[in-house]
Order: structure tokens, then C-alpha cells, then sequence
């Protein structure tokens, strides 16, 4: 059975120096992190929430539902003011509060709302119900093997050289 990779290694045979097999795996890598994007947009799309917004809780959920606006900001590769806007919207949205320490007035922690979690709980449920049909085409020993493989090219990748 023909895939839209090999489609793509004909048009390009003869005409582009690489290796096949490699550009088969990365391009197949790729139109598969492609597609899981697609699915995570039309989760969120689904539950009426935006990316910036899950991205957010999603740390939020990470840190146990509450963190400082510099910790959000350095897990979210984001300028203090940008994280600032950010969390404005989500606040006017009622998805996260912020709150003034009791000890450090200066402090402000952001927390999850409980409408924040449950918007978070039902794209996290879509999301995880999508990926794993994509992934259940593999019986689990193969899932295994797969699993392995890609560990091993992501250590490699990681590897400072």
C-alpha cells in the first residue's frame, strides 16, 4: 500500500541527493508530528479553547496547579509582559486566579481554577482518545519496539555534540 511519503520519494528520485530510506523515516516523522497537531488544534477547537490557553494550564497542571508568573514564563519561553497578557486573558476567561502571598506581598501565584481543569481534563481526554487510535494500528509489542526506537534517536538528537 502506497503512503503520501512515497508519493513524495518518486517525485524526487533522481533529482535531489539523499539517502531514501532516511528521508522516508524523518518525512513520515514529520507529516506524523503534522498530523498530531492537527488532531491536538480540533481538540481544542472542540472544548473552545485556544492553544496559548492549553499550553498554559497544561504547565499549570504540570506544577500541581499553581506557580509564579516568572516560573509560567520560563516554562513557556515567554517575556514577562507576554506572560503577563497571557494570564490576564485566562483570568477574564476564569480559567486561572491570581493570588498574593500571605508571607511576601510581592508574591503573586497564579493558580487553576476548577473551570480551568476541567476545560484542561476534556482536551487532555480528546487528545489522549485520537493519539491513541493512531497509535492502537500497532499491536503493543510493535508499540514497544517503536517506543524504543524513537527514545534512542531522541537521546541521540539531544546528545551535545
Amino acid at each position: 500500500m502506497e503512503d503520501s511519503v512515497d508519493r513524495h520519494l518518486a517525485r524526487w528520485r533522481g533529482k535531489a541527493p539523499f539517502d531514501e530510506r532516511v528521508e522516508a523515516i524523518v518525512t513520515r516523522l514529520q507529516f506524523l508530528v503534522k498530523h498530531l497537531g492537527h488532531t491536538k488544534e480540533a481538540a481544542l477547537s472542540e472544548v473552545g479553547m485556544q492553544d496559548f490557553e492549553f499550553e498554559t494550564l497544561h504547565r499549570l497542571v504540570a506544577r500541581g496547579g499553581s506557580a509564579t508568573p516568572s516560573e509560567l514564563a520560563a516554562d513557556l519561553l515567554l517575556s514577562p509582559a507576554g506572560m503577563t497578557g497571557r494570564l490576564d486573558t485566562l483570568e477574564r476567561s476564569q480559567l486561572v486566579r491570581r493570588v498574593r502571598s500571605t508571607e511576601d506581598r510581592r508574591r503573586v501565584d497564579v493558580e487553576l481554577t476548577p473551570k480551568g481543569h476541567d476545560l484542561w481534563t476534556d482536551a487532555m481526554t480528546i487528545r489522549a482518545e485520537v493519539e491513541a487510535t493512531m497509535i492502537s494500528t500497532l499491536p503493543p509489542e510493535d508499540q514497544t519496539v517503536l517506543n524504543n526506537l524513537l527514545k534512542r534517536l531522541l537521546l541521540n538528537a539531544e546528545t551535545p555534540r
